[in-house]
């Protein structure tokens, strides 16, 4: 997507360790123009699969997801990183946290992600597949059928995107980093 990708090489920054900082668009300062731009190039994307949810991971998933939620006129559900007191009927999984080098538990309540649902994922970032990962594991506990990923920023030298392609599963990413070597954005044509 041409109006993503021209802003990664303006307002993206790189840093040692293959890490890109887009929080000053995307997921600290957010551009609700560009995000809604994006979530049409998803439904468009998406356009011929049936789906009945939107699924993300907190927190930076959540305004893309909401976006498309939004359009497509269907229920956004988010996967909470601590486990509520007050959640029921909860469907847990462990993801590993690439930027924060731990492992933490991901929930959702099974009231709200439901066998027979047709659910569409979408996030922020796509390195190694952790999250994605986790998700399908939730979706799975649930008796849902993933349909489809989507993500904003994929980094194609991280392999988590061949990784779930190679599982069958439809991904779809708006930008691809090929490279962040010697800090430059290096961004796939």
């Amino acid at each position: 997507m041409k109006a993503l990708k021209e802003r990664i090489l303006r307002d993206g920054k790189c840093f040692e360790g293959g890490i890109l900082k887009v929080d000053n668009f995307i997921n600290h300062q957010m551009d609700p123009i560009l995000m809604k731009s994006m979530a049409v190039e998803f439904v468009r994307r998406f356009a011929s699969t049936k789906i009945n949810k939107v699924l993300t991971i907190e927190a930076s998933g959540i305004a893309p997801a909401i976006m498309v939620g939004y359009l497509l006129e269907l229920p956004v559900v988010f996967a909470k990183k601590k486990k509520p007191s007050t959640m029921e009927n909860m469907l847990t999984t462990t993801v590993y946290s690439f930027t924060k080098d731990r492992n933490y538990d991901v929930c959702v309540s099974g009231d709200y992600l439901c066998p027979g649902d047709k659910v569409l994922f979408i996030d922020d970032f796509l390195a190694n597949g952790n999250a994605a990962k986790g998700i399908i594991d939730l979706v799975n506990k649930a008796g849902a059928e993933l349909v489809g990923m989507g993500f904003l920023i994929e980094k194609s030298f991280q392999h988590g995107g061949e990784q779930l392609r190679s599982m069958g599963v439809h991904v779809e990413s708006l930008a691809i980093i090929e490279s962040l070597d010697d800090c430059k954005i290096v961004l796939k044509e």
